[in-house]
């Protein structure tokens, strides 16, 4: 059985009971999506699938804030497996610098394996199934869908970003709509046009069902 063979494997059974937005389902997703894009760019499309398997095999917001414990689980996993220690290395810094974090985190790292892992991620964050996923997460943390009187935070620091218990539509502006211009790769900025004209169509919708206009 190959590595990857095996890495799907592990990775289904650790995130069998995880929320649905960061489930299995959504490695997977995010494993098709950088597949993809990599068949676009030069790269080594061994880092590229196990740092889309691994991206996400312990989300720092389920851990208590720890976003050392995704790194050290697939560094662990990796170990076991006779991974060389320089595809472990370049996974480990994809997990490392992935995610988010409000959109002001300066990669302490980079690489054309964490671009293309990075977009597909960021496309499973858009779309039809962003918008699923944001208010499956919103729910599973008690957050109203909307409040008209608490205006989205722009800019936030990444603590600010970790902390915040905003209403679950302030997360479109506060995140979704700006990956669009956060893109790496041409194929990733190709796709992501689709799913954020998507987005906007649905808030346009929204607001006009939340006035009692339609």
């Amino acid at each position: 059985m190959s590595i990857i063979d095996k890495t799907i494997l592990f990775v289904k059974d650790k995130l069998q009971n995880a929320e649905g937005g960061h489930d299995w389902f959504h490695i997977e997703r995010v494993y098709k999506n950088a597949i993809s894009i990599a068949e676009t760019e030069t790269c080594d499309l061994t880092v590229v699938k196990l740092g889309a398997l691994l991206h996400d095999i312990a989300d720092s917001k389920f851990h208590d804030g720890d976003e050392e414990i995704g790194p050290q689980k697939a560094r662990n996993y990796l170990e076991s497996q006779k991974v060389s220690e320089e595809i472990i290395k370049h996974v480990i810094q994809i997990i490392e610098n992935i995610s988010f974090k409000g959109g002001n985190f300066e990669k302490q790292f980079t690489s054309k394996e964490l671009e293309i892992v990075q977009d597909a991620d960021r496309l499973d964050a858009m779309g039809a199934i962003g918008i699923a996923r944001t208010f499956n997460y919103g729910g599973f943390k008690n957050r109203s869908i909307y409040n008209p009187t608490i205006a989205p935070k722009l800019n936030m620091s990444k603590e600010e970003y970790k902390k915040s218990d905003a209403p679950t539509l302030n997360h479109f502006y506060e995140k979704l709509l700006l990956l669009k211009d956060k893109m790496n790769t041409e194929t990733g900025k190709k796709l992501a046009q689709e799913r954020h004209r998507f987005m906007e169509l649905y808030l346009s919708q929204f607001y006009a069902e939340w006035e009692g206009e339609k």
